[in-house]
Formats: structure tokens, C-alpha cells, sequence
């Protein structure tokens, strides 16, 4: 009876935290914010401010789902070796901004991974339009168009992308008027070999995640990630 019992307890998923890089895209405090979110679901987090656990392969197909913070910066082979192993063998990602879809720009095996790579932001810190383009996913569910002040991401993107959400460039910003009426994504999810990938552009800093709608997708991002059935905590009025 015992052993049956065992068998049936549901075994408590995990995910690793990876900080660093650029310190403009304040990973420390996106760490901070994220990890006892993660814990208070009821998952096992490690937070680190390190790759080197990316080497260690036997333990990194031990977690569910990495959430790498790490803009910029340069990525070792055995690193990454070790990451896409564990994507290889069922480990999943979720992550926003420059520090999941700016990193290692030199590494284009990584953004075959993501499904992305940030270009430019015309005009740097912007008013823009956030635009919800699928109402039924579990993803974005029950949240509208919402506006948002901050870096609006011209991205060269996978065509292979499930795409929830998109901004629109005026051309009005950086000197770019031959950008004017591009549809660019902003949310998506994706495959990888067995593993779920999504991402979202929003979150230039940890204090933008006071905007609802953009805590709010990252949320559900990272449960639709891990394989979970997404609850959402909140939904536009």
C-alpha cells in the first residue's frame, strides 16, 4: 500500500533561475520577483547567478524549466551544450525581454531555441499598443489591448512561432519611417525538439511588472511552459 502510495504522489516539479548579464534589464530584481512567484506554485526553484550549472547535465534534466535573466553577455560551449541537452530531454523555457531573446548574440543555435532575437528599439523608451491577437489561447484568455511605456522590440523572429500578441511601429520613433505599419510579435510559443519554449518582448525592467497584463502573461507563459493547467490571477476589466 505504501508503494502504491508513493507511486501516485505527484512528483514536485522544479525549475532553475539564471541571473546576469546587462544589469540595465535589472536581472537580480527580476530574479527576486520571479522566483517566489515560482515557489508560491508550489514548484522547486534554484536561483543562480551563474552558467556553470548549465555544464552539469545529469543535473539539468532534472528541472522542468529553466528561466534565464542573462542579457547580452557570451555563453561558453560547454554551457550550452549542457542547456540544449537539457531542452533536448524534456526541459522547458520561459523567459522575456533581452534576457531570454537578446542573449549570446553571437550564438544563433540559442535563438533557433528561442524563436527570436531583439535588432533594435526606435526611439528607446515609447508609449506603444500592445495588441492581443488571440483571445483563445490560455495564455492571453480574458486580456484585452492594453498600452505600455517602454522599449518597443524590433525582433527578427521564427516563422514557426505561435504568435499571441503583436505591437504595430509607427515609424515615427528613431529615424525610422520606412518601419511605419510593421506587425511585429510580442508573445509567442513554440516547440523545441519535445520541450516548450515561450517568450514574451515585455519587461525592459522588474518595476514594468507592476503593469498587470504583462505579470500576468509571463505567469501563465511559465505554467503553459511547465505543462500545467494555466489559472489565471488576472483579467482585463
Amino acid at each position: 500500500m505504501a508503494t502504491k502510495k508513493a507511486a501516485a504522489k505527484k512528483k514536485q516539479k522544479s525549475a532553475l533561475v539564471v541571473w546576469g548579464g546587462w544589469d540595465g534589464h535589472t536581472p537580480k530584481e527580476c530574479a527576486d520577483l520571479i522566483a517566489p512567484w515560482l515557489k508560491s506554485k508550489g514548484y522547486r526553484v534554484v536561483v543562480t547567478d551563474t552558467m556553470e550549472i548549465y555544464t552539469n547535465k545529469r543535473r539539468m534534466r532534472n528541472f522542468d524549466l529553466v528561466v534565464p535573466i542573462w542579457t547580452m553577455g557570451e555563453i561558453t560551449g560547454p554551457q550550452w551544450q549542457g542547456l540544449k541537452d537539457a531542452v533536448m530531454n524534456g526541459t522547458n523555457v520561459a523567459g522575456w525581454h533581452g534576457g531570454m531573446c537578446d542573449s549570446f548574440r553571437n550564438n544563433t543555435d540559442y535563438q533557433f531555441m528561442t524563436g527570436g532575437q531583439w535588432v533594435a528599439h526606435p526611439g528607446n523608451i515609447i508609449r506603444y499598443k500592445v495588441k492581443v491577437t488571440n483571445q483563445k489561447d490560455p495564455i492571453t484568455k480574458g486580456l484585452k489591448d492594453f498600452w505600455i511605456k517602454s522599449e518597443q522590440y524590433y525582433m527578427h523572429t521564427d516563422p514557426s512561432n505561435e504568435v499571441l500578441a503583436t505591437t504595430t511601429f509607427s515609424g515615427r520613433h528613431g529615424d525610422t519611417p520606412w518601419i511605419k505599419g510593421t506587425v511585429m510579435p510580442v508573445v509567442w510559443k513554440r516547440t523545441f525538439g519535445p520541450s516548450r519554449i515561450f517568450y514574451s518582448s515585455l519587461g525592459h525592467v522588474a518595476d514594468e511588472f507592476q503593469i498587470p497584463e504583462l505579470f500576468e502573461i509571463v505567469k501563465r507563459g511559465i505554467q503553459w511552459a511547465m505543462g500545467e493547467k494555466v489559472v489565471p490571477e488576472y483579467v482585463s476589466k
